[in-house]
């Protein structure tokens, strides 16, 4: 789960011409709006990213009522597969109303799910969580690994602000088989370290705004085989709309991008993105 970039755009963002080839969105929110509209229409949502090629989506539920509503989502659309997990800013404010075990208790049982192919979002995020709640984050991260590994799911990490302690905690815990840094926010060198530590890394919109040069040039690092896209949705929107709500069918803008940046024919990109997200999480 992202956060808001700051700005405002007061109009709808346009449908963006379609890619040549399918490609996964591989993690968005349906289950949040932003600036007070009401509740994602999924159907409408998911019809309208088909229309532009992204035809599959990974619908991640960071609380408990996402993580419901994921399972019951999954279970009524066969483009959408799910993910559940206790968010990082979630875990110590669940801890402090001593009901941290009992959510473990219901995620566990939620991921138990034949749609639902990741655990995750989880990790660490230093931005909203300040020292005192630090620990606790780091346990429910440890707890989230093992989950993954026991489950034998995909583990999609949040990492903000806190590079280093993520990949300390990944090295101790051992990560799993298939592990994504989603959304990924580091630099070159912490792209590299992922990439030899066999890691998939994904990029949002943010790698197409104009002050996160650094970002691209991580992304030039990545090879195809561990590149992945997203949208964050309602997060993250990429340029030219920045500051509007995201939403799956926006992914195209971000695709082209990326490909900008390695150097790559779009179509060449957009089959590296499938291949990548079958392997990851299996067939829809």
């Amino acid at each position: 789960m992202g956060a808001s970039d700051g700005s405002t755009h007061a109009r709808v963002p346009e449908a963006p011409h379609p890619l040549p080839l399918p490609v996964v969105d591989n993690h968005t929110h349906l289950d949040i709006s932003r600036d007070g509209a009401g509740p994602v229409d999924v159907a409408a949502a998911l019809d309208r990213a088909g229309a532009v090629g992204v035809d599959r989506v990974v619908q991640i539920g960071c609380d408990l009522p996402g993580a419901r509503f994921t399972i019951e989502q999954v279970e009524i659309h066969r483009a959408l597969l799910g993910g559940v997990a206790i968010h990082p800013n979630e875990a110590p404010r669940l801890a402090a109303a001593g009901q941290l075990t009992a959510a473990y208790e219901e995620i566990e049982a939620l991921a138990a799910h034949p749609r639902v192919r990741v655990v995750g979002e989880t990790g660490l995020d230093y931005y909203r969580t300040d020292a005192e709640g630090r620990p606790v984050q780091q346990d429910a991260f440890r707890w989230h690994i093992d989950l993954a590994k026991r489950l034998g799911r995909t583990l999609q990490i949040h990492d903000r602000d806190s590079h280093d302690d993520v990949l300390r905690i990944l090295s101790e815990e051992g990560a799993p088989e298939r592990t994504v840094m989603h959304c990924f926010s580091g630099d070159m060198a912490m792209a590299r370290e992922c990439v030899e530590r066999g890691y998939y890394v994904s990029f949002a919109g943010t790698v197409t705004f104009k002050s996160a040069r650094a970002l691209r040039n991580a992304l030039s690092v990545i090879p195809l085989h561990r590149l992945l896209v997203e949208t964050d949705a309602p997060y993250l929107t990429p340029s030219p709309w920045r500051g509007s709500p995201n939403a799956p069918y926006l992914l195209p803008l971000t695709v082209r991008a990326m490909a900008d940046v390695l150097g790559v024919d779009v179509p060449a990109l957009c089959v590296a993105i499938d291949t990548n997200s079958e392997a990851l999480y299996g067939p829809w």
